[in-house]
């Protein structure tokens, strides 16, 4: 159903607030998205907290790089976060002021430096993982696990489409 014209407000939106010709279905979805995204941002702060009561909620993200992937050089990380290298250094200056990651030259290349979590680092941040991981479980525990997979499935297009967009 759309809007007539008599339904239509001087600022271009229909009577009940909405824009002009916007397709619902993609404003739903940036609605969803946007509550997810705000609950992700609170949550990243929250479990950098439960790491070390003064991480960074920014440097979280870190911590799962590192985790995931192992010993990283600091410019692979600063690309991989789309940050510039004094970013990415001050990052890992915090992080390794609280004792979870450790820089060391590369052996292969003098110039680079080497990433990589410290055991307290991994400790600390594989008990806040596994934790997010049962929360997981618990909230999604009604679901069917196909549901789940499907879920886990279309994160997972998007997030490939928007690596491709930002190339």
């Amino acid at each position: 159903m759309g809007a007539d014209v008599h339904d239509t407000g001087a600022d271009g939106t229909t009577a009940d607030g909405e824009p002009i010709g916007v397709d619902h279905v993609f404003l739903a979805l940036e609605r969803e998205l946007a509550v997810f995204l705000r609950r992700a941002r609170a949550s990243s702060g929250e479990l950098a907290r439960e790491v070390h009561p003064d991480l960074e909620p920014s440097a979280y993200g870190l911590l799962v790089r590192l985790a995931d992937a192992g010993t990283q050089r600091a410019t692979g990380l600063a690309a991989f976060f789309g940050v510039g290298k004094a970013t990415m250094s001050r990052q890992l200056h915090a992080l390794e002021k609280l004792g979870l990651v450790a820089r060391e030259p590369d052996p292969a290349d003098g110039r680079a430096v080497l990433v990589r979590l410290t055991a307290e680092g991994r400790d600390r941040f594989t008990r806040v993982r596994t934790g997010r991981r049962a929360q997981y479980a618990r909230r999604l525990a009604s679901w069917d696990r196909t549901e789940v997979a499907e879920l886990a499935r279309l994160l997972h297009r998007l997030n490939a489409g928007q690596e491709g967009d930002e190339s």
